[in-house]
């Protein structure tokens, strides 16, 4: 079946187009390596790290996911970004991934929210460590491609909201260090609004980790 499957819908690298793997060796690589740190222009007060450029095989992977219905590839960045957490975490603390939010639209049209996806792999290969799509895009909020870091500043104002039925699973966990994960950090406006936001709730969120940053 899984020939079959190939000859109709061969796989491909999702990174280099390489046939026969959804994710090759060499592309992996690129995702591998210790976080680097970011200074975006709008900056969340939290430190922001990215698991490599938003160039080359990492950009094409993240835009493969999102806009190519490439599902078979939140697995290897999740896995990915499971790494990059594991360098990053304080020794002994449970760990509470959030993912960024994302508009609704975007989320229908793809299948789901591919940065919830990727974060639930990460949260999968990592002990004592939760996944909680704790906020959302309210109705109205404007695709950032295109937008000016001012445009997208206003863009996201007072649209970032908490789902409060997601709170009370929160308390649980004690001490968690809380990571906001996105696909890619380019100017800051989304992770300043998100840290903002969940600070109002007392959720401190601690680092920004993204697949790819500028």
């Amino acid at each position: 079946m899984r020939t079959l499957l190939d000859l109709i819908l061969p796989v491909e690298c999702g990174g280099c187009g390489l046939p026969g793997l959804p994710w090759c060796p060499e592309c992996a690589s690129v995702l591998d390596g210790p976080p680097i740190r970011l200074r975006p222009r709008t900056d969340p007060g939290v430190p922001c790290w990215a698991l490599g450029p938003y160039a080359g095989p990492g950009r094409r992977a993240v835009l493969a996911l999102k806009e190519r219905g490439r599902r078979d590839l939140a697995a290897p960045l999740g896995y990915a970004l499971a790494r990059g957490l594991h360098r990053l975490r304080a020794p002994g603390r449970p760990l509470l991934l959030i993912p960024a939010p994302g508009r609704a639209a975007a989320a229908r049209r793809r299948g789901g929210d591919p940065v919830a996806r990727t974060a639930t792999v990460a949260a999968g290969w990592l002990p004592d460590c939760r996944m909680a799509p704790l906020l959302r895009s309210r109705h109205g909020t404007r695709d950032s491609v295109g937008l000016t870091p001012a445009q997208r500043r206003r863009n996201l104002a007072t649209r970032v909201v908490v789902r409060p039925e997601l709170l009370p699973a929160l308390s649980g966990t004690a001490n968690p260090q809380v990571f906001l994960v996105d696909d890619v950090l380019t100017t800051g406006a989304t992770a300043t609004e998100s840290v903002r936001v969940a600070r109002r709730y007392r959720i401190p969120i601690h680092d920004v980790l993204v697949t790819c940053g500028t």
